[in-house]
């Protein structure tokens, strides 16, 4: 039996986790039956079982192995080890390269007995291996995280042809056979590096000496590379090409699209270019295919906000409306919204600028102005087929928000989206744009007003004691309560940040009679929000701040979001 540094034989690893309590005599003997069916190592087992977390399984294994568990959210992965082992062998095995101390290289796995992978990245590195012990969740998103494409984004860069060749060979017959230069190996990996990173946006701006590569990842722009500018002219080239622009023109702005896939998801990416002081810039948006089958419980809606919503979609006539600033998720609100209807009995139809994601059994039609086709045209048209549910992307003029509110009142239920503040001035907004009151209140159903605002990261949440400002905010909308502040410390897994995600935050604004009447009667936003409190609205601060105290974001990330709404 193989002994631990102290000298005493190693336990079973079912002992050690009777012994430290974490499971019971029973549930191992449950466990080692099903382990001598299937044959799988004991852990496994018990987690497939829910009887052990990774976590325990992890702690279990250290004392077993009286082997200190790595804790990888709070060590940093050295690039110097990283470079010593492939990507692909560390997700095989789960391992990821530690650091280099002397003349051996420390590796946390999963599994830090396994002489035979131990042997095999000796090979690899050329260096001793000394195994040390990590949580495999931990380990895979570190191997996520730390396998970056930024050293062999250089590296291709270094390979370029000067900018006017490049050019040329991107515009040649044989385009297909290049999809090995170093050009487009540099945008794939820009592009994977991007999805991976779960960024919405990557943006491609040129400077007076440099090309900067961001990354807007939960809402916040992030520098991502820095290239030489030599760099900027071949990589807008493939860009244009791969998007279906015009790769002569360089004045006059374009947009294109462009499918590829990142491990083995199906990526849309939207690609815009306008020129600038030192060349075009191009900005990419990130459509990842599956966040169009998101269901509204996984918005961040709470559970009487979600309730209160869907009773909305139960209509079968009318106009239901988001309204937010740009980038605070009224599209994925609008398509998780159609995306739970029934559409072998509805016909459903869209009209969109642009189409952001494709759905099945769903009529969707793109805004072409060259074509003649509007937001207020294609509801025209979409009149003569028949359709039971219509989706406006967008309601930016007085025509297609009359168009819209004409087609609710004929029985057609309409969602759309509005710029405006909160769920009130979604209805003011109407009205600037030239619809009559009176069409407002017979019309709009109800409305959702939104906002995006970051996760604290899971990873390293503490407590914490906010601002008297922050904690003042805190009390207006919660009372003068007891409660216990989080946030995010940083770490590797949240670049630091404190944050990892996001989650929206919802105002629902269910139209009433009274409502209805003071429309009509032409009284003021004050009035009306006045009686829209009275008949239960709760405001999106309000929400922020439920979520702050549940634990899910901070203070200050609900005033940054919703603090400059006259609530």
């Amino acid at each position: 039996m193989a002994k631990p540094e102290n000298g005493s034989p190693i336990k079973s690893l079912g002992n050690v986790l009777v012994e430290t309590g974490l499971i019971s005599n029973e549930q191992l003997e449950s466990a080692l039956k099903i382990q001598r069916k299937q044959g799988k190592e004991l852990g496994e087992v018990l987690i497939a079982q829910s009887m052990l977390t990774p976590e325990q399984l992890a702690m279990a294994l250290s004392i077993q192995l009286n082997m200190p568990l790595i804790d990888l959210k709070r060590h940093t992965v050295q690039p110097r080890a990283l470079r010593l082992i492939p990507e692909e062998v560390a997700r095989k095995h789960t391992l990821i390269p530690l650091d280099i101390v002397g003349d051996s290289m420390v590796v946390v796995m999963t599994d830090p007995t396994d002489i035979r992978i131990i042997e095999d990245l000796q090979t690899l590195s050329k260096m001793r291996v000394e195994p040390a012990l990590g949580v495999s969740s931990d380990i895979q998103e570190a191997i996520i995280l730390h396998y970056r494409a930024s050293s062999e984004i250089e590296k291709r860069v270094k390979q370029f042809t000067p900018a006017e060749e490049s050019a040329r060979e991107m515009n040649s017959p044989a385009l297909d056979t290049l999809t090995q230069t170093p050009v487009t190996q540099t945008l794939d990996l820009l592009i994977e590096q991007a999805v991976k990173d779960r960024a919405s946006d990557l943006h491609i701006e040129p400077q007076e000496s440099r090309l900067r590569i961001r990354y807007r990842i939960d809402g916040i722009l992030h520098d991502a590379a820095s290239l030489p500018m030599s760099a900027h002219s071949p990589l807008v080239t493939r860009l244009k090409i791969m998007a279906g622009m015009n790769i002569a023109e360089h004045r006059r702005p374009q947009d294109g699209q462009i499918s590829i896939k990142v491990d083995h998801r199906d990526i849309d990416i939207r690609a815009a270019t306008t020129e600038t002081a030192y060349g075009e810039r191009v900005t990419l948006r990130i459509l990842d295919k599956e966040l169009s089958l998101i269901k509204l419980d996984r918005l961040g809606f709470s559970p009487d906000s979600l309730a209160k919503y869907q009773m909305m979609l139960k209509s079968s006539f009318g106009m239901i409306l988001i309204g937010g600033p740009t980038g605070s998720g009224k599209t994925t609100t609008l398509y998780a919204s159609i995306n739970q209807l029934d559409r072998n009995e509805l016909n459903i139809m869209t009209i969109e600028d642009p189409i952001e994601y494709h759905f099945k059994d769903i009529n969707q039609i793109q805004v072409n102005a060259k074509a003649g086709i509007t937001f207020a045209t294609g509801l025209r048209a979409f009149m003569r087929h028949d359709p039971d549910i219509l989706l406006v992307g967008e309601i930016r003029d007085g025509e297609t928000a009359n168009m819209a509110g004409q087609s609710a009142l004929t029985g057609h239920l309409v969602f759309s989206s509005v710029h405006a503040n909160d769920s009130i001035g979604v209805l003011f907004r109407l009205i600037d744009l030239g619809v009559e009151p009176y069409l407002i209140a017979s019309t709009i159903v109800g409305v959702v007003a939104q906002r995006m605002i970051r996760r604290i990261c899971p990873h390293c949440t503490a407590k914490f004691k906010p601002s008297e400002e922050e904690i003042k905010a805190y009390e207006t909308e919660m009372g003068p309560e007891e409660v216990v502040f989080y946030h995010g410390v940083g770490c590797n897994f949240c670049k630091d940040t404190g944050y990892l995600g996001r989650t929206g935050v919802f105002e629902i604004f269910v139209m009433s009679e009274q409502v209805r009447r003071m429309l009509v009667n032409r009284a003021s936003a004050g009035e009306i929000r006045s009686q829209a409190l009275s008949d239960g609205l709760v405001t999106m601060r309000y929400e922020g701040m439920k979520k702050v105290k549940e634990g899910i974001t901070t203070p200050s990330e609900v005033l940054k979001g919703v603090f400059f709404i006259g609530q």
